[in-house]
């Protein structure tokens, strides 16, 4: 998967290849195409061009750092519509953020290398940067105008700046477009719900169950592109425009994900929820009852009684496992030559995205202290006596969690409007000033805007005048309306089931509005040049050194604002601004060429030097890279690259706020699992031992944020490998790359998780201060009740494994001759060999090879690979392929002895097993105008596996990874293009 074939490689790659008479560029499974080797003397005369990975230009596609090629036929192979989804198949690549996230996501599709953070690699489009760093968009990428994407999965920090540390992603578009071509495709999903054992489960509990059979996450792609040569090929323009219509898909709509999947022992599944429920929850925090879980009685009537699993409330079916999307991408390209030393060029580029999440209908969420009048008339004289004892019918206010949910007749689910707005437009002149010299110099200004809307949510200041109640003449009247603070109050009544009005409903409903805009403003100028015109030249050489100068400068700008109601829920406006100077240089010189057992030996360094705004002295990047080929048949690599990531402006100066986590706290509950002793480092008293509420549905809070004094990471990436093009087989190549990244003082907050596991195990007083319990309850959730997980240089992070490559094209003739066309056999695999982590110096660390869970995240299996095998006709411009996706298996992270990671033994979850996954794809041309293609991808409808969703973490949704595994089951496309 990380090869490419001729046919899906660039021009100069397949000039290079036939050149050569090796397999240079081999199309890999899962349609990569990863450049390689070739002997430079057998193609010194072919046109130089620049490699993704080094600012000189060569004339092959050597690289001493491993290079994917996703190339534009792979993407048609895959029906690609979502770019982002094409990358998270090649082993290299962690799933980001993506189309199948809904609670709390941003609409973003992004892109991670190793597995160390989408912020640690560097997106760029035809070499320069995409967006804003902080919100770079994989979304913004006009997939059909894209002819290839560059993938260097090894530090390039010397030669891009210091994002790079984990590798590059280059988007390459087409160019010179003569003629008009236009793309249509569409997709559907298709998948059999037959789970007997997920579908008993909502049966138990009285669930609708998902439909048996369903069609749906449609897809329409339709996109135009029309360019113009002229002048006798001096210039070009293009011009291009797209839309993207996704439909959404509901989770009730899948088995796995039709309930929210508890533990109900360590090894069986159960139906649960939310105990913010629809009959009404309240957790009381004075009177003579306090830390009473009671709950609304199912009758209807004005009766408390305790509160039991049963009540639950089952959140997941109107939640998204697919988003809602209609996207507009439009732009142009231009360049025009008036004279070698001068040509002009340029680009626009424009996208609106608008997508929905949406999940369960809103609450009055446990966590916010509620008052509640004693002599509320809403309230039966019963609850009044339990609420309030002696003090039942006067107007002393007493305290109570209430988790309240607004399921009845009038509800509506909570849906985040989310509105991207993106602009990049480049000018620039290039030429050759001089002979063996050219410069480029190039302006980019880029800015982002989001605009977001969250519907349908409560807002907790009217909530708590709608809890204000008193008799006027017989009628419940808000305390609000009598002194006249808010007019428009509606009295609430929690205390039945189903006791809320449609007028309340509508009253307790405030949309909340957030506007994030960011710029980045980038003048850069380059200059290379062939060294060896001077005489600067290995006398072993029959090439001299090349050099690349150059200087940048870049401004980026951030804007966050937050209205009232988004300001009262804990969304707080920011702003900030950095800039920063670079200069850097990168040198190669070959050291011997065409020598006994030394075909080429060549040299490559980098230096980068920056100054940021707000750091006290600059930082240095480097990079020395080596490459040997014996012969022409073999090729060893290796290269050392020390990168320093200085913080982000979000990272700076994001807003602190809290929100959200997977975990549980062990001093929570009536028998806690923490000892007192221990729960009392956390700030939990004798009194409150034994009474506190637990988080909600596994989710507490964490308070995360930036921090304006942080100091830059530094990284240092090592490499090593070997290239195959062995000329007694022709037409096979082997690469063998290990990689090895270590990222130190690395920017993060600490895990919430960690730091309840190791505050209860170890009673550290570092882990232990990161707790901030409710001030009047104890709690871990709500606004006052949190985790610190607050930006800050912590430990280290760790990465090393091994990519594997292998190509081999066999023509298929039998003994007399007769041609049967050719199979391209394509293999990319990557075996993971450590994935580390230390949290804070010091104090240990944990590894997440072949694990997944609450602290470690996504699956990270010991082996991933793609395998895919193409046919080509030789009769009609056809072919059919195949693809391999294989997911090796991963266990349980929390049930290992690991003290980072260790916690309550889980069984049913203990190992998700191997997953492959088949597609098949067509293609056919049927005349000079018209191409189609049709595909289906997971084939066998494989489900993904269901997890406990207290076992989820980062960009888990519906019980399971929907970014690693097929959340849809069975995806059909079908698709033309006309060209003329």
């Amino acid at each position: 998967m990380r090869k490419s074939h001729p046919k899906t490689a660039q021009a100069a790659a397949r000039a290079a290849a036939l050149a050569a008479g090796t397999a240079l560029i081999a199309l890999m499974a899962g349609g990569q195409a990863l450049a390689q080797t070739a002997p430079d003397s057998a193609i010194d005369d072919l046109q130089e061009i620049v490699v993704t990975g080094s600012r000189i230009k060569q004339a092959n596609l050597t690289t001493a750092s491993p290079l994917t090629v996703v190339g534009q036929q792979e993407l048609q192979y895959q029906g690609t519509t979502n770019i982002e989804n094409a990358l998270n198949r090649l082993p290299q690549v962690t799933a980001d953020s993506n189309e199948n996230g809904s609670n709390g996501s941003d609409g973003t599709a992004r892109v991670n290398l190793r597995n160390l953070g989408s912020n640690r690699n560097l997106v760029l489009i035809d070499g320069q940067r995409m967006l804003p760093v902080e919100m770079n968009d994989l979304n913004f990428i006009p997939t059909a105008m894209v002819d290839r994407v560059d993938v260097v999965s090894g530090g390039a920090s010397a030669v891009y700046g210091s994002d790079a540390v984990s590798g590059v992603v280059n988007f390459i578009l087409r160019k010179n477009l003569d003629g008009v071509r236009a793309d249509m495709q569409y997709t559907i999903a298709q998948h059999d719900n037959g789970n007997t054992a997920l579908r008993s489960l909502s049966q138990a509990k009285g669930f609708t169950t998902a439909p048996s059979e369903v069609w749906d996450g449609i897809k329409k792609n339709i996109s135009v592109a029309a360019g113009k040569n002229f002048d006798n090929n001096k210039g070009n323009v293009t011009l291009f425009a797209g839309y993207q219509y996704s439909m959404p898909v509901t989770q009730n709509k899948r088995d796995y994900s039709n309930c929210d999947l508890n533990l109900a022992t360590a090894d069986t599944f159960t139906c649960g929820g939310s105990s913010n429920n629809a009959y009404g929850l309240f957790y009381l925090l004075s009177g003579p009852n306090a830390n009473s879980r009671l709950v609304n009685s199912k009758d209807g009537t004005k009766t408390w009684v305790p509160y039991d699993s049963s009540y639950a409330y089952n959140y997941t079916p109107t939640n998204y496992i697919q988003r809602s999307d209609k996207r507009e991408n439009a732009g142009l390209q231009a360049h025009y030559e008036f004279a070698k030393e001068i040509e002009a060029y340029g680009s626009f580029m424009y996208m609106n995205d608008h997508s929905f999440s949406q999940v369960a209908p809103s609450a009055l969420f446990q966590g916010t202290t509620f008052n509640i009048n004693c002599n509320n008339p809403l309230m039966s004289s019963a609850q009044a006596s339990t609420l309030c004892g002696t003090a039942a019918g006067t107007s002393t206010d007493a305290q109570s969690f209430i988790g309240y949910r607004l399921a009845g007749p009038g509800s509506q689910p909570r849906r985040d409007d989310l509105r991207h707005i993106d602009y990049r437009g480049t000018f620039g002149l290039r030429g050759e000033v001089w002979d063996g010299w050219n410069y480029d110099a190039n302006f980019l200004y880029s800015k982002t805007i989001v605009n977001e809307t969250y519907l349908n949510n409560v807002d907790n200041t009217k909530a708590q005048r709608a809890l204000e109640v008193v008799n006027v003449n017989g009628v419940p009247t808000c305390k609000s309306v009598i002194d006249g603070t808010d007019p428009t109050c509606v009295p609430i009544n929690v205390f039945q089931y189903n006791g809320i009005s449609t007028a309340g409903y509508n009253y307790l409903y405030s949309p909340s509005h957030t506007h994030d805009a960011e710029t980045e403003k980038v003048a850069s100028l380059s200059l290379t040049g062939d060294l060896g015109q001077y005489g600067v030249k290995s006398p072993w050489a029959n090439k001299g050194a090349a050099l690349a100068l150059g200087f940048e400068h870049r401004e980026e700008t951030l804007n966050f604002t937050a209205d009232a109601v988004a300001q009262a829920g804990g969304t707080l406006p920011s702003s900030g601004a950095i800039s920063v100077n670079e200069g850097y240089m990168e040198l190669q010189v070959p050291l011997v060429q065409d020598k006994p057992l030394v075909q080429e030996l060549l040299f490559n360094t980098g230096y980068r030097y920056s100054k940021y705004d707000y750091l006290d002295s600059g930082v240095s990047t480097y990079k020395f890279e080596l490459q040997y080929a014996p012969v022409t048949d073999i090729r060893f690599r290796g290269s050392y690259n020390r990168a320093v990531r200085a913080a982000s402006i979000s990272e700076l100066f994001a807003p602190q706020t809290v929100g959200n986590v997977s975990a549980q706290d062990p001093c929570s509950g009536s028998s806690p699992t923490a000892s007192l002793a221990q729960c009392a480092l956390t700030g939990v008293s004798a009194a409150q031992y034994g009474k506190i509420a637990e988080c909600p549905t596994d989710l507490c809070s964490a308070q995360g944020g930036g921090n304006s004094a942080l100091k830059p990471e530094t990284a240092d990436t090592f490499t090593a490998g070997v290239v195959l093009t062995p000329t007694f087989l022709p037409n096979f190549s082997a690469t063998l790359d290990y990689y090895n990244i270590t990222v130190d003082g690395y920017i993060a907050g600490v895990d919430a998780q960690t730091a309840i596991n190791q505050c209860a195990t170890t009673g550290s007083s570092y882990f232990c201060g990161l707790f901030h319990r409710d001030p009047k309850s104890g709690v871990l959730f709500g606004t006052d009740g949190y985790i610190k997980s607050t930006n800050q240089n912590t430990g280290f992070l760790k990465t090393s494994g091994v990519d594997v490559d292998l190509s081999y094209k066999l023509e298929l003739e039998d003994l007399v001759n007769h041609n049967w066309g050719s199979l391209d056999f394509n293999l990319n695999g990557t075996v993971l060999l450590t994935s580390e982590t230390e949290q804070l110096p010091g104090l240990g660390t944990y590894d997440c090879t072949g694990l997944f869970g609450p602290t470690c995240g996504q699956p990270s299996p010991r082996w991933r690979h793609q395998f895919r095998t193409t046919w080509s006709s030789p009769w009609v411009p056809a072919t059919v392929s195949v693809n391999w996706r294989f997911i090796g298996p991963t266990t349980l992270s929390s049930n290992t002895a690991n003290a980072f990671l260790t916690s309550d033994y889980v069984g049913i979850n203990s190992r998700l097993p191997s997953y492959s996954y088949f597609d098949v794809a067509m293609t056919y041309k049927m005349t000079d105008y018209l191409s189609l293609r049709a595909g289906v991808n997971n084939i066998l409808d494989r489900d993904p596996p269901a997890i406990a969703s207290g076992l989820l973490s980062s960009f888990g949704n519906g019980n399971t990874y929907p970014g690693v595994y097929d959340p849809l089951g069975r995806v059909i496309f079908v698709g033309a293009t006309v060209e003329f």
